[in-house]
Parts: structure tokens; C-alpha cells; sequence
């Protein structure tokens, strides 16, 4: 019998395709980059520009964005599989306003959820302490470590071309849902045991 765990969840890059941006980057920034040119989670020195240009293209398209963006793949049947045995909590960094358009995302995407916070920073601390998580998923590597330093719980780090710099031992990569997935059986024996 598998105990109830707390999954805590990013969304952007995380549970939805890393490759989301590039073609709204390329598109209004008039490049050619691919998912691999993002080597850093910063987009203002990729694409040369200011923060306040970024935060006003950002303001202007997020809503498109975030509603068009596909699911990693895998991810689906995976999320579905655990919703059945855990709860799932998505911790977002996305502001406030883009509630009903995340809330209308994981709807028309059939992807299960037991609570969305938009938390609007990306500091996800006080989000992951008051949801009490066993565990979480993310792909912006400050966060990951964060989390896994602060709560002592495995963090699985979804790889992409910028978030690969070193982590502590509690920070797991992850290069396919699959692989996140197994290495979540493999930790859930160990605790079944424990």
C-alpha cells in the first residue's frame, strides 16, 4: 500500500513543453533561436533587450502563451496515474491575473489538479511550506535548489539547456517524464519501507 504523498508542481517548462516560448520568441523578436540557445533562465541578455521591454512583450502575449502551450511530453498519463494515489498542487510563478487562463488550460488539457496557486514571484518558499509537500518538480534551477535545501525533500529537476549547472544531492535530474516517474517509483519503495 503506497502512502499518500503532497506532489508539488511547477507549470512553465516543468509540466508544460520547455520548447513553449521559442516560437513566440522567434516570432516577435524576429530570431531563429531553438530550445538549446536558451542556456540561461534570463531571456533579456538571449534576446538583447531590457527587462522592461521583456515585462511589456511578456504583458502583452502571456495570456496567448500560456493558453496555447502543450503538455511535456509524457506527462499526461503520468500526472493522471498519480492523481489517483496523491494530491497534486501546482505552485506557479505566473501573477495573479492569469488565474482563470491557467485554471482554463489544465480543464481543456484534462490535466488533473488538486489546487493551482499562482504565487506570482519565483520564490516559492512560503507556497511550499504552507501546502506541507513530500516532493517537487521544477525546471528553474535556483528553485529546485532552494526548495531541496530549505525543506529536505527531493526536488526532481526537469533538464533543460539552462538550468544545468550543479545541485545538492537531494536535487534529481529528470530528461523525460519518464525518467521522472521512475526515479518517483524507485523513492516511493524506499519509503514504503522506511
Amino acid at each position: 500500500m503506497t502512502t499518500k504523498k503532497r506532489f508539488g508542481l511547477d507549470i512553465d517548462g516543468t509540466v508544460t513543453d520547455p520548447n513553449t516560448f521559442v516560437p513566440h520568441l522567434n516570432k516577435h523578436f524576429k530570431q531563429s533561436l531553438t530550445l538549446d540557445d536558451l542556456t540561461q533562465y534570463d531571456l533579456t541578455s538571449i534576446l538583447k533587450i531590457s527587462e522592461k521591454e521583456f515585462w511589456d512583450w511578456m504583458t502583452k502575449h502571456e495570456g496567448t502563451i500560456y493558453s496555447e502551450a502543450k503538455l511535456a511530453p509524457y506527462a499526461e498519463n503520468i500526472l493522471h496515474n498519480w492523481s489517483r494515489q496523491h494530491d497534486l498542487i501546482y505552485i506557479t510563478a505566473r501573477r495573479q491575473h492569469l488565474d482563470e487562463i491557467t485554471k482554463d488550460w489544465f480543464v481543456s488539457n484534462q490535466v488533473p489538479f488538486d489546487h493551482i496557486e499562482l504565487v506570482g514571484k519565483h520564490d516559492k518558499l512560503d507556497a511550499v511550506r504552507e501546502h506541507k509537500l513530500d516532493i517537487f518538480f521544477e525546471d528553474k534551477h535556483d528553485n529546485a535548489v532552494m526548495i531541496a535545501e530549505e525543506f529536505n525533500i527531493p526536488v526532481i529537476l526537469m533538464d533543460t539547456p539552462y538550468n544545468r549547472l550543479s545541485a545538492p544531492k537531494n536535487v534529481f535530474r529528470a530528461h523525460t517524464w519518464q525518467e521522472a516517474k521512475d526515479w518517483v517509483d524507485q523513492w516511493m519503495l524506499e519509503t514504503a519501507e522506511n
